[in-house]
């Protein structure tokens, strides 16, 4: 497999086995490639399974590579992914929150009451559910043990139209301080905030318009999937020893300016 964009061609994940939900494209699947061309063996999840599938065979399949279809909120399919890395690689070191849903756009106080459950049962719960199981499954119990976040930039302040989804963000960075305190010494917690990032999930943010969106970021461009990746394995590798309840902010220098887009 070609190293993604970035990659070091280091070994920092060699014998290591990752979790990394949400994976079948976009971020996801950039982090899964991130991990494995750096010698982790993965298990990715989704809800499709002919995408997972077809992801799954794209990073390496058999022996690198598991797909594990389900909803990322459903407590079965948490509890039967983190069992297959065990099961398939023999433990679990790392563990990538990466679901996340934006069901609505508009005033939050217009959201239906079940939106608003189904937001933050995904962004939120099925975060905290899939670092549980991972804990329970024995992540931790060998050195170098990380979770890492996918939060966003919108959940470090006000950010309509997507207030729910920001709000929902925002109590992911909550949580991953309060993970950081209760799994400490043995797993680190961590999370990422990306900005507009180049992915089917963001389109209607940049759409017909990239070229004008991106002339509001210092840096000219909107992120790519292998941005976010990047700063996500530097975060779960041993690197990052000495850090952890930290939100890293991903945004090409956008929030300098006190906007979103």
């Amino acid at each position: 497999m070609t190293p993604p964009p970035g990659a070091t061609g280091g070994r920092r994940f060699s014998g290591r086995v990752a979790v990394v939900t949400g994976a079948s494209r976009g971020i996801g699947y950039a982090i899964a490639e991130r991990l494995i061309a750096e010698g982790a063996r993965v298990v990715i999840t989704a809800r499709g399974p002919e995408a997972l599938a077809e992801a799954a065979a794209a990073l390496g399949g058999d022996g690198v590579a598991l797909a594990v279809p389900g909803r990322a909120d459903d407590v079965e399919h948490q509890q039967a992914a983190v069992d297959a890395a065990v099961a398939a690689f023999g433990g679990l070191d790392v563990l990538v929150n990466n679901t996340g849903i934006n069901p609505v756009a508009g005033p939050v106080t217009q959201v239906s009451p079940e939106a608003l459950a189904k937001t933050f049962a995904v962004n939120v719960g099925s975060a905290l559910g899939w670092t549980a199981r991972a804990v329970a499954a024995g992540l931790g119990a060998r050195p170098g043990a990380a979770v890492v976040n996918v939060a966003s930039v919108a959940g470090l302040r006000p950010s309509p139209p997507v207030g729910v989804y920001g709000t929902s963000k925002a109590a992911l960075i909550h949580l991953t301080g309060e993970l950081a305190l209760e799994l400490a010494p043995r797993v680190r917690v961590n999370a990422v905030a990306p900005a507009v990032v180049r992915t089917a999930f963001a389109k209607m943010l940049y759409e017909g318009r990239e070229e004008q969106v991106s002339r509001g970021y210092p840096l000219g461009r909107l992120g790519d999937p292998a941005d976010v990746a990047a700063a996500v394995a530097f975060l779960a590798g041993d690197d990052a020893a000495w850090i952890t309840g930290q939100t890293v902010t991903i945004d090409g220098g956008l929030t300098l300016q006190g906007a979103f887009a």
